[in-house]
């Protein structure tokens, strides 16, 4: 049977006096947005909202991420770097890091990264982060979604090609679920360790750790931008992890962001 999320072994797998705090729901519709409304209101960097069911959650543009009930990780944290604005969207490139690190502590797997904000094991996604800049209250700040999916053993239809989660990666000889708060911990502990020394001066540093894990360099790809398509092959990240997408014709076009990315090749 899979418990709700405590708060004190949430605590206790934390270890240490992080700027997190905790608000856990049971059933919301989405946690990035109750997280953009306390941003609104003057809520304090580290809040983060947590959902054992979520209905109306958002993924990359727009796409709805629904989850059951009690089986995996849903949450949104409220950020306010104290950092010029440019720099913020480094943020989902720590967050990534800091995704595969947690998960590299609770199973023996390799997770990779596929720009610009999807988390892989073995070829199917993982994990999904979004963050949203927004202005209001006492000023601007961050708000980063992230799921991941722990305890998922069946996805619908067409996602079971595409989906796993920690508890399948584990193999069918695994019987229990994935303890979520050690795991909850070990991100939340990596992404601060992050906005603290890697936002800025150790950025290049964490950007070879982001190049290893790549899914896509080297890559012949397909994806959207704007509404155009965007199709060539993967030729690096550049200083802030943008793609270097090569077309056939041998120019090079720098993507910030993306839809739709597929690789072909």
């Amino acid at each position: 049977m899979i418990m709700a999320l405590d708060h004190q072994i949430l605590m206790n797998s934390l270890g240490g006096d992080g700027p997190w705090s905790f608000d856990l729901r049971d059933q919301v519709t989405s946690t990035s947005d109750l997280a953009k409304a306390a941003g609104a209101n003057g809520a304090p960097h580290g809040l983060v909202i947590c959902a054992e069911e979520q209905t109306a959650g958002r993924g990359q543009r727009s796409n709805r991420w629904v989850t059951p009930r009690g089986n995996d990780l849903m949450f949104s944290l409220l950020l306010r770097p104290q950092l010029p604005v440019e720099l913020w969207p480094r943020l989902t490139t720590l967050a990534a890091v800091a995704v595969c690190r947690a998960i590299e502590a609770t199973i023996p797997s390799e997770a990779g990264i596929k720009w610009p904000n999807d988390i892989y094991l073995r070829g199917k996604k993982v994990s999904g982060l979004l963050a949203e800049t927004a202005f209001g209250g006492s000023g601007g700040f961050v708000v980063l979604g992230v799921g991941i999916n722990v305890n998922t053993t069946e996805f619908p239809g067409e996602l079971q090609t595409v989906a796993t989660s920690l508890r399948l990666e584990l193999g069918p000889t695994n019987h229990h679920p994935v303890p979520r708060e050690p795991l909850m911990a070990v991100f939340l502990n990596a992404l601060d360790e992050f906005m603290e020394e890697a936002w800025e001066h150790r950025f290049p540093d964490l950007l070879m750790e982001v190049r290893r894990r790549s899914v896509l360099v080297g890559k012949n790809i397909r994806a959207v931008v704007d509404g155009r398509p965007a199709n060539g092959r993967v030729r690096d990240l550049n200083h802030e992890g943008h793609l270097i997408l090569e077309r056939v014709d041998g120019t090079t076009e720098v993507l910030t962001s993306a839809a739709e990315v597929r690789v072909t090749t």
